[in-house]
This record gives structure tokens, C-alpha cells and sequence, in this order.
């Protein structure tokens, strides 16, 4: 099989090309695609990798296997106020480009990651832990889509605004989670650079190396100095982001808690902000729904990505009288999921992202068992090294319980039940949260009536987990506010005259 090259890593700091054989100790990878990834990342400020000012770097681990998979630049506040001030000495030239020339450029970028797909998704699938299939056939394509479908906008955006003269914001700065690290960084770089803004993007500590894969593609495709410039480091390096004099908007997503401090921050700064945080989201099942095609719903909603998504459907609905089909089918249906390695391409639960959201994970399965529900995890056995969570679900439920309120980030359902539609849409809007939620009946006239009564930014109908880069995504409450994708995410890298 052959695939096309991989960018130049002339530019990284440190030596060659690392040798990654050995890396999956408990079963050979059928996945033949090996990124050539450096020992040693810089950081990428004003077109080019270098030192951290500070020199610090940290290691970045693979959790199927808790082996080091390179080592990253610590970023400093000095590193920051770097990256800042090439942004803002890039944004002048940039944002005066002729919009088509901008277009140009984020169309070779998608380009990029297309021919490097399966490069990028084995990297996505290391670093984090999600099976090779999602990555993929998701995540990277997705990424991919949304430079795309920018990179026609570009040139258009006088029609999205229409009667208004849309300007760009100035310098953006990023902070993308560590569950979907590329598809984030391209939902947050794609619009802003549409837009003509510049960037300073902050990836997840424990998932930075699609980030600086893409750095490399931005070396490539000759993206002028300081359009976007990759600061990696932890909580830290994103507090100095967030809070320099020198950012006109953040884009966050993450966790609730976080988003919180942020907007605080921000507040009386002026400058723009967009949260896209935690969420509860329900999984409404009617009696008159496809049972089946209910249950792979459910399987979808909060399995995939071994529940690391923030609109997981983590709190399923079911019908009083469907209530043991629904319950009896799913278990069946979790027995058949194969957790293990990541790059198997039959695996469909791959590895928990950390240590320390296992342990998360793990709390709150102890808080579940204490609290008198009905605990059932599927069977079967997992690789002795790694974080591993197999998927498991609470039934009979109270929505008093912890594991009914809090987001638990991981592969663990909470079933509950309903006897009329009006208790249904109650039970699914007694959240603090309000990003998304699903609706399984075959009446089309319940799923309209329903939808128009959720309290939730996404509504999906008889299917779950489907994004498109034309349609906007973003929540209510403590979900956060502003959108991304689509028209509406355009709005949020703009000043309009």
C-alpha cells in the first residue's frame, strides 16, 4: 500500500524520525500507516518551530499502551506573548489579502489533510485513544470538511452579512479539548482564518501532536508567518492565553468549570468570547420508535469515542412500556463491542484518554453503585496495560442521582424512564446543561412537537452524533453560548460595520 508522503519535518526541533515499533506490547497493529513523528516537538510561533523559552518540555503518552510517544514544548508566558505578538504583526498583511487568495490557502490546507488522512488518524488514534475507524473515518475527514467548506466562504462573506461590511476580529485565541483534537482545531482555524483573523491555538496537553502535524501542512502549503502559531502546554499556558492584553477573542471548549473562569475573565475586557462546554444530553425513546435502530442509537450516542464527546447521550429515556425490549437489546448490543487496541480496525471502545479521567470515570462509577441503581458493564477482557473502561450502564436511575447530573466523560449510561411525552420533555430539561439531545418515534408530527420543547442547541431525529460543517453546533446554559460551523460561526469572527 502506499501513501503520500508526509510533510517536511525540517522545521521540528530535535533529531530524526523516532521508531515506533514496539509500541503496542499486547498485540501486533493491524494498521500499517506509521506517522514519522520527531522525539521532540517546538513550538510553532511565526512560521517555525522552536525552543520554549524556558526549555521545558513535557511528555506526551499513548493511553493504550502508557508508553511515551514524544516529548513537547512547555509553553511560558513568554512563549505566549511571542506567539501574540506574531499574530498581531501577521494580521495586517493577512486580513488585507484578497479574500480568494485566503480561500486559496485554506483549500490546500484541507487538501493536506486529506492526502495525509491515514498518517494524521493513526497519530489522532495513538495520542488519544479512540479506535482507528472513528478517526478515520471521522474525525480526520470531518477536520478536512470544515477547511473546505471555509475555505468557500472566504470570498462570500458579504452575502452572509448581508447590507453589513463583516471585518475581522484581530487575534483569536484557541483552546481546544483533548477529545477530538484535529476536528477542533479545524472547527476554531477554519472560520477565524475565512474570516481574516490570526491565530494563537492552545491544543490539550495529553493530545497535542495532530495540532503540530498540522503545523507541518502549514509549512508546506507556505501559510504566510504568524497566521497561526500552536502553543502547547497545560492549564497554564491556556490561563496566559486567555488573559493577554493582546487577544481580541477567545474560542473555548471544554469543561463548564473552566469555561466559568474564562468568562470571567473576559468580563469587561471586550473582548469576543465562544464557550462550547460540558453537557448531560438526554436519548428520548418512544414505544412507536425502530427498537434496533433505537438501541444503535444509544450505542452511538454515548459509546463512541468511549463517551469522550460533550454531547453524549448519557442520560437515555425510555418508554415504561418498551422499557425491557430497549434495556435487553442494548445489553446484548454492548456485549458485542470490542475494546482494545486502537489501531484495530475492528475494535469499536478503545482507550480511556488519561489516567486521570479514568479515575474520574471511576469515582463516579463507585458514587453509581453506592447510590442503590442497578449496575451492568459488558463482558470481556482488556489489554493488561493502558486505561480501559468497559462500557457499562445504571438502570433504574433516579434523577436525583449524581451520575443522572454530572458529566462523567466517559462510557457510562444512565437509563431512566417516562410514561407520557410532557414527563419525557420534563425529565429531559431538568439539566443545567443544554447542548443536544435525541428523539427515536416514528410520528414525525411527536418529533416536531418535541424538538420545539428541548432545551438543547442540537436536535437529532432518529439518528444521533451526525455533524456537518454547514450546520452550526453550540448550547444553552451551562452548555455555553455562541455557535460553530455553518453561517452562525462565521458571526463570531466578525465585526460588522
Amino acid at each position: 500500500m502506499t501513501t503520500a508522503p508526509p510533510p517536511s519535518r525540517a522545521s521540528v526541533v530535535g533529531p530524526a524520525t523516532i521508531d515506533l515499533a514496539g509500541l503496542w506490547e499486547y498485540a501486533p497493529a493491524p494498521e500499517s500507516v506509521k506517522p514519522r513523528l520527531r522525539d521532540r516537538y517546538g513550538l510553532y510561533i511565526d512560521g517555525k518551530f522552536m525552543e520554549p523559552s524556558e526549555g521545558g518540555y513535557f511528555k506526551t503518552i499513548s493511553p493504550s499502551t502508557e508508553q511515551t510517544i514524544t516529548e513537547v514544548a512547555e509553553g511560558t508566558q513568554a512563549d505566549v506573548d511571542r506567539a501574540v505578538a506574531a499574530a498581531r504583526d501577521a494580521l495586517p498583511k493577512w486580513s488585507s489579502l484578497p479574500a480568494i487568495e485566503r480561500g486559496k490557502y485554506i483549500f490546500r490546507i484541507a487538501r493536506r489533510i486529506q492526502e495525509l488522512g491515514r498518517e494524521l488518524a493513526v497519530a489522532e488514534s495513538m495520542d488519544g485513544g479512540k479506535p482507528i475507524r472513528e478517526s478515520r473515518d471521522v474525525d480526520i475527514p470531518l477536520a478536512a470538511q470544515h477547511f473546505f467548506y471555509h475555505a468557500g466562504w472566504a470570498d462570500k462573506l458579504q452575502y452572509a452579512f448581508a447590507g453589513r461590511n463583516p471585518k475581522p476580529v484581530g487575534v483569536c485565541g484557541q483552546i481546544i479539548p483533548w477529545n477530538f483534537p484535529l476536528l477542533m482545531a479545524a472547527w476554531k482555524l477554519a472560520p477565524a482564518l475565512a474570516c481574516g483573523n490570526t491565530c494563537v491555538l492552545k491544543p490539550a496537553e495529553t493530545t497535542p501532536l495532530t495540532a503540530l502535524l498540522l503545523a507541518e501542512i502549514f509549512d508546506e502549503i507556505e501559510l504566510p508567518a504568524g497566521v497561526v502559531n500552536i502553543i502547547t502546554g497545560a492549564g497554564a499556558t491556556g490561563e496566559a492565553l486567555v488573559n493577554h492584553s493582546g487577544v481580541d477573542k477567545i474560542a473555548f471548549t471544554g469543561s463548564t468549570g473552566v469555561g466559568k473562569r474564562i468568562a470571567e475573565s473576559a468580563a469587561g475586557t471586550g473582548k469576543k468570547l465562544t464557550l462550547e462546554l460540558g453537557g448531560k444530553s438526554p436519548n428520548i425513546i418512544f414505544d412507536d420508535a425502530s427498537i434496533d435502530q433505537a438501541v444503535e442509537g444509544i450505542v452511538q450516542g454515548i459509546y463512541f469515542n468511549q463517551g469522550h464527546v460533550c454531547c453524549a447521550g448519557s442520560r437515555v429515556f425510555v418508554q415504561e412500556s418498551v422499557r425491557d425490549e430497549v434495556v435487553d437489546k442494548l445489553k446484548r448490543r454492548m456485549n458485542q463491542l470490542r475494546v482494545g487496541d486502537p489501531l484495530d480496525k475492528n475494535t469499536d471502545v478503545g482507550a480511556i484518554n488519561s489516567e486521570g479521567q479514568l479515575a474520574t470515570i471511576n469515582k463516579y462509577l463507585a458514587e453509581g453503585k453506592g447510590g442503590g441503581c442497578d449496575f451492568w458493564q459488558a463482558e470481556g477482557d482488556v489489554p493488561s496495560s493502558g486505561y480501559w473502561c468497559r462500557p457499562c450502564l445504571f438502570d433504574n436511575v433516579q434523577p436525583s442521582e449524581v451520575i443522572a447530573r454530572e458529566e462523567i466523560f466517559g462510557p457510562v449510561l444512565a437509563v431512566m424512564t417516562f410514561r407520557t411525552p410532557a414527563e419525557a420533555i420534563e425529565r429531559a430539561n431538568n439539566t443545567p446543561y443544554g447542548l443536544a439531545a435525541g428523539i427515536w418515534t416514528d410520528k414525525g408530527s411527536k418529533i416536531f412537537e418535541i424538538a420545539s420543547k428541548l432545551k438543547a442547541g442540537v436536535v437529532w431525529l432518529n439518528t444521533y452524533n451526525k455533524f456537518d460543517a454547514a450546520s452550526p453546533f453550540g448550547g444553552f446554559k451551562e452548555s455555553g453560548f455562541g455557535r460553530e460551523g455553518g453561517m452562525h460561526g462565521l458571526r463570531a469572527y466578525t465585526q460588522l460595520d
